[in-house]
């Protein structure tokens, strides 16, 4: 049972048929297993145009961001790629040009890294006036423990902290451009948890992929909570959103028996990520969800994570200790509002 993105297909098959018979045998379905019914559920759609709309993308050379990317600059938008491989990005850029004649611009960051996730930040608000829509869609599955130069766990430091770091140095760019929007592309995976806020970088306990993962996301849900009450009447706003069970190469960096396990056999259960990229089009730009803000959603339908990702203790010390790690001391708040 693997419900990280990537592998989520597993879970589906596994319950799809007791989700099945819930409606005949009247049977209530837990909430922590809402999100495979949700995820084969009817998705919403968003015809909106978005032309003229600047748009910044994590994570958009392959994958869910990569869709992301493209249905933007289908509807009109003007794309602002951030990634490590300038290779791949520029090919993205070109591909994208051609086919829908945008603008394309790209900021090279290895998200490993914060120094160079705070110089890509600086480096585009210098670049742009105005930011319309920020989507986080990097992000790392690794089986094995490892760090970066600075210390930190390399999927927290990715899926969580890397966010985090763009999306606080953004955030006031954002508010003078309201109406803005803000998603981080989170899991499922979070229900795995593993966040243990005194071992953030799992020196003392035995490290696994799926725990190492639900780590990250968790702590992600976790701030996106104070994101949005630190952005409630601006005009900005955060979800979250699990990106479906579909096909990327989250955990290509895995050993050679975990890659030869996700192409021929998880791949059979998944759909096509062009799903994904559908539903945060809509999220970032239907009309009816104007206001909405501090909510998770199962590819379009609103959903209530796990339990441990609202909790009010862990949420402060995990705000205090984002801003602690991604240099903002002069930001920390003793209490939360």
């Amino acid at each position: 049972m693997m419900v990280f993105r990537g592998l989520d297909g597993y879970t589906d098959g596994l319950c799809g048929n007791f989700l099945a018979k819930e409606n005949v045998m009247g049977i209530k379905v837990p909430d922590q297993v809402m999100f495979i019914k949700n995820n084969q559920a009817v998705q919403k759609q968003s015809t909106v145009l978005s032309t003229g709309k600047i748009c910044v993308i994590t994570g958009a050379t392959s994958g869910v961001g990569y869709q992301a990317a493209a249905a933007l600059a289908a509807k009109g938008a003007t794309l602002v790629l951030v990634a490590r491989n300038e290779a791949k990005v520029q090919a993205v850029k070109q591909e994208f040009e051609q086919l829908y004649g945008n603008p394309v611009d790209y900021v090279l960051a290895d998200f490993t890294d914060l120094d160079q996730v705070k110089a890509a930040g600086a480096e585009i608000l210098q670049r742009y006036p105005r930011i319309d829509v920020l989507i986080n869609s990097a992000g790392i599955y690794t089986t094995k423990k490892s760090y970066n130069h600075e210390g930190i766990e390399l999927v927290f430091c990715v899926n969580h902290m890397a966010a985090f770091v763009l999306t606080q140095l953004l955030k006031e760019r954002l508010i003078a451009s309201a109406p803005a929007r803000i998603i981080q592309i989170n899991s499922e995976g979070h229900r795995f948890n593993g966040l243990n806020t005194n071992d953030l970088n799992w020196h003392k306990r035995i490290y696994t992929g799926l725990r190492g993962y639900g780590a990250a996301k968790t702590a992600q849900l976790l701030t996106v909570w104070q994101f949005a009450t630190e952005l409630n009447g601006t005009g900005v706003t955060i979800n979250a959103m699990h990106p479906g069970a579909v096909k990327t190469n989250i955990g290509e960096n895995n050993g050679r028996l975990y890659r030869w396990f996700l192409h021929h056999v998880t791949w059979k259960f998944l759909q096509d990520p062009k799903v994904a990229g559908e539903a945060i089009y809509y999220l970032a730009t239907a009309p009816e969800l104007a206001e909405t803000t501090g909510k998770f959603f199962n590819l379009t339908i609103e959903e209530k994570p796990a339990k441990h990702a609202y909790n009010i203790n862990k949420q402060r010390i995990m705000w205090e200790k984002s801003l602690a790690i991604g240099g903002f001391q002069s930001e920390i708040k003793t209490q939360l509002k």
